[in-house]
C-alpha cells in the first residue's frame, strides 16, 4: 500500500483550482464543489483510496448524465471541482476550506478526512451556513456540538452504535479476556474509551490496554503482552497503515488469537484478496464496516462500477466507507433538486427533514445523524467480507475462533 504520494499523481487526483461563476446568476453554467482533503501525510491512505476516487466517480457520472437540475436556472448544471491537499494538518485543512468559501465562492462543500477534521471543520463551515455532508471519519464530541451545528450532517457510524455490536458478537462467541491497542487520535481514543465498559458490561476483562503513536510499525511487544495476559481477542483501534503493520507482523510471529480485530485496514477489499499472501492469509480477520456486493443489487452494481473504474490504477473497494460516501452525494443530489435552487438553507432544511433512496437503501438524518446504518461488524470468510453484526444485516454468522495464519514460507 505504501508509496501514496505516487498513487496520488497516478490518479491525477492533486490540487485543483477551476474558478467558476456562483450565485443566482441566470447565466450560471456550472456547480463548483470545493474540497480540502488529505492527499499526503498519515490521513491519506484512507482519503486516497476511499473517499477521493468514490467522490471523483460520482462527480463523473453525474457529468456523464448532463449534471444536476436546478429549477432555480430552469437546466442542468455540471459539476466542476476545487479540490486542495490540506496535507493532514488541520489549520491548514481549516485555512483552505475558509479559501473555498470565501475567495473561491464555491456553491458546495466536501468533506475532509478523519474525524479529527470532521470536528475541526464542521464548525468554519456551519460559521459560513455551509452546508457539509460528511465523510470518513466520526467524532463522539462532535454530538456534544452537534445542535449547534445545523448545517453538519453526519454520515458515518460513531463509536457508541459500532462497539456495543462488536461487544455483543466477543460475549456470543464465549471471549473472556481481550487486548486493546489504539492510536493517539481522537478516533482511537473515543474508540477504545467506549469498548471499554462496554466488554465489562458483557463480563469480558480489558487484559490490556495501550495507547500507540500514529505510523506504529513494530507490534511484537504488543502481542507478547498480549499473550502473557492470555487476551482471547486482539482489538486495535488503527489507521490503514498501523492494521496492516500490524497484520503482518502477527503473520510473521505466528501471534494466532481467537478474534483479531483491527480498524482501518480489513475493509479494504484488498486486504483480503491481494495482500499477505491471498484471502487464506487474513481469514476470519475482523472491522469495522457498512456494506458488501451481497445486501443489494444496487450495491454489488456500485462495487462493479467502481472496480471498473479504480481497478487499473490500484485501487479497490473499501467496505467501510465507500458505499455511505457515495450514497450520502446521492441524497444530497436529490435534496438540491428537490429544492429547485442552490440555497444552502433550503438544502438543509430539505436534508433535515427527507428520506431519499440511495445505492444503499434509504437514507434520513436526525439531528444530524445518519439513521440507517447504526454500526455493522465484518469478518472475511472465503474472500468476502462477511456483515456478522448487527444480527438484522448479517450476510454470515460470526466465524470463532478466528483459523489460524498460515504459516510464514521459511526464510532464505
Amino acid at each position: 500500500m505504501g508509496n501514496w504520494k505516487a498513487l496520488v499523481t497516478a490518479l491525477g487526483i492533486g490540487t485543483v483550482m477551476l474558478g467558476g461563476a456562483c450565485g443566482n446568476d441566470p447565466s450560471k453554467d456550472k456547480i463548483v464543489i470545493g474540497q480540502a482533503i488529505s492527499l499526503t501525510g498519515v490521513y491519506s491512505p484512507t482519503a486516497v483510496n476511499g473517499m477521493v476516487p468514490t467522490y471523483d466517480m460520482w462527480i463523473e457520472e453525474v457529468n456523464a448524465m448532463g449534471g444536476i437540475y436546478v429549477k432555480d436556472y430552469g437546466k442542468k448544471l455540471p459539476i466542476e471541482l476545487i479540490r486542495y491537499d490540506d496535507q493532514s494538518d488541520i489549520p491548514t485543512m481549516l485555512t483552505l476550506m475558509e479559501k473555498l468559501i470565501l475567495e473561491d465562492k464555491v456553491d458546495l462543500l466536501l468533506p475532509p478526512q478523519s474525524t479529527n477534521m470532521l470536528y475541526n471543520g464542521a464548525p468554519l463551515a456551519n460559521s459560513h451556513a455551509k452546508v457539509l455532508i460528511g465523510g470518513g471519519g466520526g467524532a463522539l464530541k462532535l454530538k456534544e456540538i452537534m445542535s449547534g451545528l445545523p448545517y453538519f450532517f453526519s454520515v458515518m457510524n460513531f463509536a457508541d452504535t459500532q462497539m456495543p455490536v462488536l461487544a455483543d458478537l466477543l460475549a456470543g462467541a464465549g471471549v473472556k479476556k481481550v487486548a486493546i491497542v489504539f492510536i493517539q487520535e481522537l478516533n482511537g481514543i473515543e474508540y477504545s474509551s467506549v469498548l471499554g465498559p462496554e466488554l465489562a458490561l458483557r463480563n469480558i476483562d480489558v487484559v490490556m490496554l495501550k495507547s500507540i503513536p500514529l505510523e506504529t510499525t513494530d507490534f511484537s511487544a504488543l502481542f507478547a503482552e498480549a499473550t502473557a495476559e492470555g487476551a482471547d481477542a486482539f482489538i486495535g483501534f488503527t489507521y490503514p497503515d498501523e492494521s496492516l503493520a500490524a497484520t503482518g507482523q502477527a503473520i510473521a510471529l505466528g501471534y494466532n488469537p481467537k478474534v483479531f480485530f483491527v480498524e482501518v485496514g480489513p475493509s479494504l477489499e484488498a486486504y483480503g484478496k491481494q495482500m499477505f499472501g491471498g484471502p487464506a492469509a487474513v481469514e476470519g480477520v475482523m472491522g469495522p464496516c457498512s456494506w458488501n456486493e451481497k445486501i443489494s443489487p444496487a450495491a454489488a452494481d456500485f462495487a462493479a462500477r467502481f472496480t471498473a473504474r479504480w481497478s487499473q490504477q490500484g485501487l479497490s473497494n473499501e467496505y467501510w466507507g465507500d458505499l455511505l460516501y457515495y450514497a450520502s452525494l446521492e441524497f444530497l443530489k436529490q435534496a438540491i433538486e428537490q429544492v429547485g435552487s442552490l440555497d444552502q438553507k433550503q438544502i438543509r432544511d430539505v436534508m433535515a427533514s427527507s428520506t431519499f433512496t440511495t445505492s444503499l437503501g434509504p437514507m434520513s438524518f436526525v439531528g444530524g445523524f445518519n439513521t440507517q446504518h447504526p454500526g455493522e461488524i465484518c469478518q472475511w470468510q472465503n474472500g468476502v467480507f462477511e456483515i456478522v453484526g448487527p444480527t438484522a444485516k448479517q450476510t454470515a454468522p460470526l466465524v470463532y475462533p478466528k483459523p489460524a495464519w498460515p504459516a510464514p514460507p521459511p526464510a532464505p
